[in-house]
């Protein structure tokens, strides 16, 4: 199999670094193992992408998506994630099997003329996501202990030494910490939702499909953005490189085991990310839609209002205490990321500090530049503008993904077949088309 360079990917895989992303292998019990055991090494990779799929630019969404519409939208937040659990293992199997994550395919395989402007739409979507990192560590200071949303802001630059310390401690206590809030999100969640008790019935019918969401303009808006939101371009160049920090054995059997390891890993990390998203729709619905309250979309309001409505004094703290556990754990993973994005298309290492420095300082700028001149009031928008961003990127990183991963050049036995190709394809079409619509509604 041509390794894009001149060779086999096997020698490419001689010659690699096992854990290439930087930060410490994970060592694979043999094969004669008992199984759990060897699951239980690939697990990690799956959680750091899922938290993606539940950073604060999905609250928006999520929240405003229960109070207006009640239950309704469950399928489409089930849809998107279906969406997401194939383009993450499509990202997982190019890293498996050639060796490469996805910015150092694009490097190898397409013309410079592409793959340096690949390089800068992937840093916008980082900025982006940074931004919505910033807004959502500064609400949630400021809800938990009333700091300003410019002292929180400000202070969401200390994280770096967060990731510093993490990063001296090798992949395991990363993906620990971000397992262990991965957890606290999803225990703030279902504590609200034991208090919101709302009807089984009424959610269970709201994972079916219902017409109604195409013929209701607002709906569909709503239903779009979901979507739009659900699927982190980012996080497809992280898992690609994530699961290469795996020592197992690089035949093709090898790629084989890991393959089915490494999709299950990131398919139950994303039910988790599923159960998270819809707990916070259940919870909007039950709370503000048959309450008066279906005009809720900033989270804000809803922290406000969620202890009075539900009868709970501690469902506001709870809502706030998730939100900051999602900024912080999106904050870890944005930049690792960052570092992957520059080092595979540039060749380019910076010190992480400096990378993540460059990236906050960034994404803080625009927060107190629009606080600065319009108010705090402002700051939901901007929240919105970092989700219609990476709509805008989404594209330019699913398209190089799935045209790779259908290669036999590139993936020889492990190409998609040419069901699960036309099958990938659609999909593609479906999120682009759909977040086009979302950027032209935005924009026009």
């Amino acid at each position: 199999m041509d390794d894009g360079r001149g060779g086999t990917v096997k020698e490419a895989d001689a010659a690699m670094p096992v854990g290439d992303a930087g930060h410490g292998a994970v060592t694979v019990p043999e094969r004669a193992s008992f199984w759990f055991r060897r699951f239980l090494a690939f697990v990690g990779p799956g959680y750091m992408v899922a938290v993606g799929y539940m950073d604060p630019g999905n609250w928006a969404t999520d929240l405003q998506g229960g109070a207006q519409f009640g239950y309704r939208l469950l399928f489409v937040i089930l849809l998107a994630n279906i969406m997401a659990v194939l383009l993450q293992a499509l990202a997982a199997r190019l890293g498996i099997v050639t060796g490469r994550d996805l910015a150092q395919a694009c490097r190898d395989w397409l013309p410079r003329g592409l793959s340096l402007p690949l390089w800068l739409t992937c840093e916008l979507a980082i900025i982006a996501c940074d931004l919505a990192e910033v807004i959502g560590t500064a609400v949630a200071l400021n809800l938990l202990f009333g700091i300003s949303i410019m002292a929180g802001t400000l202070i969401s630059v200390l994280d770096v030494f967060i990731v510093l310390l993490l990063m001296r401690r090798g992949m395991r206590a990363l993906e620990a910490f971000v397992i262990t809030l991965l957890g606290i999100i999803a225990v703030c969640f279902g504590v609200q939702l034991v208090a919101a008790a709302p009807p089984v019935g009424a959610v269970l019918k709201g994972f079916l499909p219902s017409p109604v969401v195409f013929t209701n303009p607002g709906m569909l808006y709503v239903a779009i953005g979901i979507i739009g939101a659900t699927v982190m371009p980012h996080n497809l160049y992280l898992h690609s490189s994530l699961v290469k920090s795996r020592t197992y054995s690089r035949t093709d059997e090898g790629r084989k085991d890991a393959l089915r390891w490494a999709t299950w890993d990131s398919t139950l990390a994303l039910t988790l990310a599923l159960f998270i998203n819809a707990a916070i729709l259940i919870v909007a619905a039950a709370a503000f839609h048959g309450t008066g309250h279906q005009d809720v979309a900033e989270i804000s309001d809803a922290w406000k209002l969620l202890s009075p409505v539900l009868g709970f004094g501690l469902a506001s703290t709870l809502f706030a205490v998730a939100l900051l556990a999602a900024g912080t754990n999106s904050t870890v993973t944005g930049t690792l990321a960052g570092q992957i994005v520059m080092e595979g298309f540039l060749h380019l290492r910076l010190p992480y500090w400096a990378r993540r420095l460059l990236t906050r300082g960034l994404a803080v700028l625009p927060v107190i530049v629009v606080i600065a001149i319009f108010g705090q009031g402002k700051v939901g928008d901007l929240l919105v503008f970092s989700q219609v961003v990476l709509s805008m990127q989404l594209p330019f990183a699913m398209i190089p993904l799935v045209w790779f991963v259908s290669s036999r050049k590139h993936m020889g036995r492990f190409c998609l077949s040419p069901v699960l190709a036309v099958l990938s394809w659609l999909v593609v079409l479906v999120i682009v088309g759909l977040n086009v619509k979302l950027l032209g509604d935005a924009l026009f």
